[in-house]
């Protein structure tokens, strides 16, 4: 079924999305305003709306010969003022030692900066003047008309994002029509995106559910599902959106301001600042629809003529139609279950003992692990009693070696293996017993860990290995 979202064009084609709701619902002025970058953000900063501080400008050749490297800071952006689609941005972020190189002038001579990309590779004045004469060229903007490049200061990672996001600064693209917020997703930098948050340049978008501001299902670049950050085993699903309700306003207060009526807005957060607006984009891509396991026109026409007065209220009326569609349409497309970070599960033992019980969700362990006493009650008192004696008789057991270990444990009834379990408590050397879990009415029969967990709050904790049929709502 996930064929029918592979292709985002085929929900939403752009010559439709061009004749249905560009062309109708943003006006020429409204539209140049949001292709120049450096009059919309003027115009948002006017309007109340927070925007990053603009550094310095450079409009002319002759600018670009005069302009002093000096002032510039040791991270900024640098950017073509009618670019699209990423293109044409450079992001560096950090400065290297001042080299031998000097900068020639009339008066003295000046040491010359050089910077860092994300990469690792040098950035030096030669590159930067170099990228700003394509960009006044037009190499980057629409049409190919001649540009005008600005430096901007690059904003500060939010902790929250540092473990999904390589180098760059992660947004959030919304999309709103008629003053209503239909779709959203967070767009995080990649390697392959070289730090920039786009999709088409090889970035991660991940749909986002317009109620509780948590992720969903995630998409690499244009159309390959993923469930982790690459390379990592970070789940991509259940983040939760600082700032969701004020993100919202922003990009309907933006419409508002911009004068169009469809329009996709880039809010980032700022580790200091909060939410900060990036850019209004009068034609977004459509790559969210593939992000959300939804289409765009549905949604679109269910709001088309609606009278909405302030941007509170259309914040309320977007939620209200489309928060939660997201959990049942990702259940259905993608076949695995919805569920939250305490779930109710039936345990089944020996002999068909069987115990209902919550369990805590824990994407960051690996294994599932059970307390004794429940393990006791699901038919391994024999079990738990050989474990709780050699607890107590051996001190210091994950320093032996495996072999070791193994004929220390292998005379315990019911055991299937032994492992050692990392937590933030330390190093543990544990038993497994074969147990099935109903959870969501998806039966799983799986290895589980023994340990203590008297002083916890929840007998049980379900891990990874036995999440992979499921997404977490951390919301639900």
């Amino acid at each position: 079924m996930f064929e029918q979202f592979k292709n985002a064009r085929k929900l939403l084609g752009l010559n439709a999305r061009n004749l249905n709701y560009i062309r109708p619902y943003n006006k020429k002025k409204a539209k140049r305003l949001a292709d120049n970058k450096l009059l919309s953000k003027r115009a948002l900063r006017k309007g109340g709306i927070p925007v990053p501080k603009l550094l310095a400008k450079i409009r002319t050749a002759e600018e670009l010969e005069n302009f002093d490297w000096t002032s510039l800071p040791a991270t900024f952006a640098l950017k073509p003022n009618r670019g699209f689609g990423g293109g044409g941005i450079l992001v560096v972020y950090g400065r290297k030692k001042v080299s031998k190189k000097i900068i020639q002038t009339d008066e003295q001579e000046i040491p010359q900066p050089v910077w860092i990309k994300s990469d690792g590779s040098k950035v030096t004045v030669s590159d930067l003047k170099s990228h700003i004469l394509n960009i006044l060229d037009g190499a980057f903007s629409l049409s190919n008309m001649p540009d005008i490049a600005f430096f901007e200061e690059r904003l500060t990672l939010l902790k929250l994002f540092k473990p999904y996001a390589y180098k760059g600064i992660p947004d959030i693209r919304v999309i709103v029509f008629n003053r209503i917020p239909v779709m959203a997703m967070l767009r995080l930098p990649t390697k392959e995106s070289g730090g920039k948050a786009n999709l088409q340049q090889g970035g991660i978008g991940v749909g986002i559910d317009l109620i509780s501001g948590v992720t969903t299902t995630a998409v690499l670049g244009e159309g390959k599902i993923i469930d982790y950050v690459p390379g990592t085993r970070m789940l991509l699903s259940g983040i939760k959106i600082p700032y969701w309700k004020d993100m919202l306003l922003l990009a309907v207060k933006a419409q508002e301001i911009s004068g169009m009526g469809f329009l996709g807005a880039d809010v980032a957060i700022d580790r200091e600042r909060g939410p900060v607006f990036l850019e209004i984009n009068a034609r977004p891509g459509l790559g969210i629809q593939v992000a959300n396991l939804a289409g765009l026109r549905e949604r679109l026409e269910r709001i088309k003529g609606l009278k909405i007065k302030t941007a509170a209220r259309g914040v309320r009326v977007g939620r209200d139609l489309f928060g939660g569609e997201v959990e049942e349409e990702v259940e259905e497309i993608s076949g695995r279950k919805v569920i939250g970070t305490i779930e109710k599960v039936k345990l089944i033992g020996r002999d068909e003992k069987t115990v209902e019980i919550e369990a805590k969700i824990d994407t960051g362990a690996g294994f599932t692990s059970i307390d004794t006493d429940l393990a006791e009650q699901l038919g391994f008192e024999d079990t738990v009693a050989e474990f709780q004696k050699i607890e107590a008789t051996y001190q210091d057991i994950k320093h032996l070696s495996k072999k070791e270990r193994w004929d220390i444990y292998k005379h315990i009834p019911h055991l299937e293996s032994t492992v050692v379990v990392n937590s933030a408590s330390g190093s543990t050397y544990r038993p497994t017993i074969k147990i099935t879990m109903v959870m969501d009415g998806v039966v799983i029969s799986t290895k589980v860990t023994l340990i203590n967990r008297a002083h916890l709050k929840y007998p049980i904790i379900i891990g990874k290995r036995n999440l992979k049929k499921f997404l977490i709502d951390v919301n639900k």
